[in-house]
């Protein structure tokens, strides 16, 4: 069989057809980036020309065939919205001019709190009006949106399930990363309106929200799934190879089977409907114990999964999966992020990657990766060596 680019590679193994070897894409916590690359975690937090750079320096040097932007796009005049920039103990501090701050530690996602350092205001699902912005856009922050609340001029009330509401700059970094990885995947996220909802309310409220106030819950479902399906539309034209549903919180730790078929089956098949209908592939990210749900999934209308944790992080085994689902599904995933990727041996680890790909690669329509994100303190070397070993025993033909 002819070598393949890595987009040929991962578009084949997304359509059950052969590549030339299985595809290995694994996503990156942001705290990898932070701690294994040369750019500030600042910059690569705040700024999507450093982040497409960071994503695809990594990519390059891992030898990975596909990349996640997993950020949505800043503006380019994001600097001039900071008051002041301190260094300490826990790392950066930044104080915005609306008196916000935003903690960067060195490792780790950062975290934006009140001007006394306390947690941002979250809605109330018993006062929440769908039908009013101002309820739930709280100081100007869309949940999972922007990632960094009330710093950007977004009007409370635009009506963010128009995709011409969205700012030029949104995509900014899909654009930045495709031009810089032409001959790599690229795949752009949207959340799960699910994940919306958790983020709304905050776990604990969100989940006796959907006990005490399911109607509400069903109405704000409807308009960020009408959010979701507006900001496919405004990255779909800009080349992503596939996109991601992010929805890390519809697993059995989170809900039954009987909510995640009331709260997240209907307004996950309308993203996947919406994906398709530019003719994407769609998959779905969702972490931990999945495996009583796999069924349900399958009715969704995604292409692929991603994550399969397996035990003890999770509830899936990949010959089951495979044997139950591969044709239904492409696969991503099942290599245990912490046991087998952070703390297991050199051996272990080899053992555990030529596992899953003597389980995953017949017949295609398996991407070998993490099942979620790459630990901050995953060694670099470990990650090239999943590429080698993908290369010598992951080969079709």
């Amino acid at each position: 069989m002819h070598s393949m680019t890595s987009r040929e590679r991962v578009r084949a193994a997304m359509a059950h057809q052969p590549p030339d070897r299985v595809p290995v894409m694994c996503q990156l916590a942001l705290g990898h980036y932070f701690l294994h690359s040369r750019f500030d975690p600042v910059d690569i937090w705040f700024d999507s020309d450093t982040f497409a750079r960071v994503v695809e320096t990594l990519r390059a040097r891992y030898g990975f065939d596909g990349v996640l932007i997993n950020l949505p796009g800043r503006p380019a005049d994001w600097r001039e919205y900071l008051a002041a920039d301190e260094t300490g103990d826990c790392g950066r501090r930044l104080t915005w001019a609306n008196g916000l701050q935003t903690r960067v530690p060195a490792d780790d996602n950062p975290q934006t709190s009140t001007p006394g350092g306390g947690p941002l205001p979250r809605a109330d699902y018993t006062s929440v009006d769908a039908g009013d912005p101002a309820t739930y856009r709280l100081a100007g922050y869309v949940w999972n949106t922007w990632h960094a609340p009330a710093l950007w001029d977004i009007p409370v009330d635009a009506d963010l399930t128009d995709p011409a509401a969205y700012p030029e700059w949104f995509t900014a970094g899909l654009r930045a990363a495709r031009a810089l990885c032409p001959e790599a995947s690229v795949h752009a996220e949207v959340f799960s309106p699910f994940t919306h909802l958790l983020e709304l309310f905050g776990y604990q409220n969100a989940l006796m929200a959907l006990v005490e106030a399911p109607e509400t819950c069903h109405r704000l479902l409807e308009h960020f799934t009408a959010m979701a399906g507006a900001q496919t539309d405004c990255l779909a034209p800009h080349d992503p190879d596939a996109v991601l549903v992010s929805s890390a919180f519809a697993g059995a730790g989170f809900i039954s089977r009987a909510m995640y078929r009331q709260f997240v089956l209907p307004y996950e098949r309308q993203i996947a409907a919406a994906v398709h209908r530019h003719r994407l592939p769609v998959y779905v990210h969702t972490c931990g114990a999945i495996g009583d749900r796999l069924d349900l999934m399958s009715e969704s209308g995604m292409d692929g999964i991603d994550t399969l944790d397996p035990p003890p992080l999770g509830t899936v085994e990949l010959a089951e999966a495979k044997d139950r689902f591969g044709h239904r599904f492409f696969l991503k995933g099942n290599l245990d992020a912490v046991n087998e990727m952070l703390h297991a041996g050199d051996a272990a680890f080899d053992r555990a990657v030529l596992d899953r790909l003597k389980t995953g690669m017949p017949g295609s329509g398996y991407i070998l990766s993490s099942a979620c994100s790459v630990a901050p303190r995953v060694r670099p070397e470990r990650l090239k060596r999943m590429v080698a070993l993908a290369d010598e025993h992951g080969r079709y033909g």
